[in-house]
């Protein structure tokens, strides 16, 4: 599915993908949620990390609720599951994928965030759960993954009362890793996407697929799966190249920056 509101562009090994609907705060109608799902399932072969920022004044204000629509149980069910499978390819597809924050991230738009690797938040960035006050909930996977970052106390209390967080303290609560001046979101996130996509392939997908499932299982499983995929990824060739380069003196040391 092509859609004129996601614009893409290859960057040699990142891919760059904005949200091109900033006369509506690039709020995610269901053609954009779609066209993001079908992005990352037909990524060029050869794309090592992925970048998703907004155009305008925001990185995402939520829902386009002009696309609000009155369905039966049944239909929301599948309407959410929608969403699910589409956000899926986010977090679980070929790619590390970080995200470039600023204006509004809220409703969809912070669930969208939820999904990346990494988020990179300028000082405009600004985050949100107006659902509760719209006699709704989340539907695309927020109820799973913000608490993961923030925790369900703060999640609950957002969903509650409205509370909106700004970029300064949606840092310290885990909504970004990264915090920069305004308008450098996306120049940090395509310095650490760079960064990414020079990590071999295996280890990153390490890193998105069996990272996060072991820290959800019990200890005793975790410690198989690790050593599972410990054994895997030191297996491959180029994780050879790559520590006997450090052996002999050929790779760089571990540093600030």
């Amino acid at each position: 599915m092509t859609s004129q509101d996601l614009q893409i562009e290859q960057r040699g090994a990142i891919a760059v993908l904005r949200l091109n609907r900033a006369g509506k705060r690039n709020a995610l109608s269901d053609g954009l949620v779609l066209a993001i799902r079908d992005a990352f399932q037909n990524l060029p072969e050869g794309t090592r990390a992925a970048v998703i920022h907004g155009d305008g004044e925001h990185f995402c204000a939520g829902l386009d609720l002009s696309e609000l629509q009155e369905r039966d149980a049944g239909a929301g069910l599948l309407h959410s599951r929608m969403w699910h499978a589409a956000l899926e390819q986010v977090q679980f597809g070929p790619v590390p994928v970080v995200a470039a924050l600023h204006g509004a991230v809220v409703g969809g738009g912070l669930e969208l965030a939820a999904a990346c690797h990494v988020r990179v938040a300028d000082e405009t960035a600004f985050y949100a759960l107006p659902e509760g006050s719209r006699g709704i909930f989340v539907g695309g996977g927020g109820s799973v993954r913000i608490p993961r970052l923030i925790g369900v106390a703060r999640m609950t209390d957002m969903m509650l009362t409205g509370r909106v967080y700004d970029a300064q303290e949606g840092e310290r609560a885990g909504f970004a890793q990264y915090r920069v001046p305004q308008g450098q979101a996306l120049d940090k996130a395509l310095e650490l996407a760079g960064r990414i996509a020079q990590n071999a392939p295996l280890t990153n997908y390490a890193l998105m697929h069996a990272l996060p499932r072991i820290a959800e299982q019990p200890a005793d499983q975790g410690y198989l799966t690790e050593a599972l995929m410990a054994a895997i990824a030191q297996s491959a060739p180029e994780a050879k190249e790559r520590v006997r380069a450090f052996l002999e003196g050929r790779a760089g040391k571990v540093g600030k920056g």
